[in-house]
């Protein structure tokens, strides 16, 4: 109870520093505090994270879709070409179903 909270967490000074080396380490400490404090600040602006998640998310999906785009259309165009007859059966049912339904109105 009559130990001091400040010296509680600190090793005990068992040799002399010099001056350099406490300059040293106050620099050292204030490069942390400073790291620390920038974190800090990173994480509490919600709307430059949801900003900088948002550029992410773009620059993903412009490196993905095309290619995928250009792909599938290739994939189906070869497909037409090397089978047209449902291609032309559902145009012809298509046109079917049209005329029908103009036909059917009063």
């Amino acid at each position: 109870m009559d130990e001091d909270p400040r010296a509680a967490g600190a090793p005990p000074v068992t040799e002399q520093r010099s001056p350099e080396q406490i300059q040293a380490d106050i620099e050292q400490t204030r490069q942390e505090v400073g790291d620390t404090v920038e974190a800090l600040a990173h994480k509490t602006d919600v709307k430059g994270r949801v900003q900088d998640r948002v550029e992410e998310i773009k620059t993903n999906v412009k490196a993905k879709t095309p290619d995928n785009a250009q792909d599938g259309g290739k994939a189906v165009v070869e497909q037409v070409r090397r089978n047209p007859a449902p291609l032309v059966l559902g145009g012809a049912v298509l046109v079917a179903f049209l005329i029908g339904r103009r036909t059917a109105r009063p």
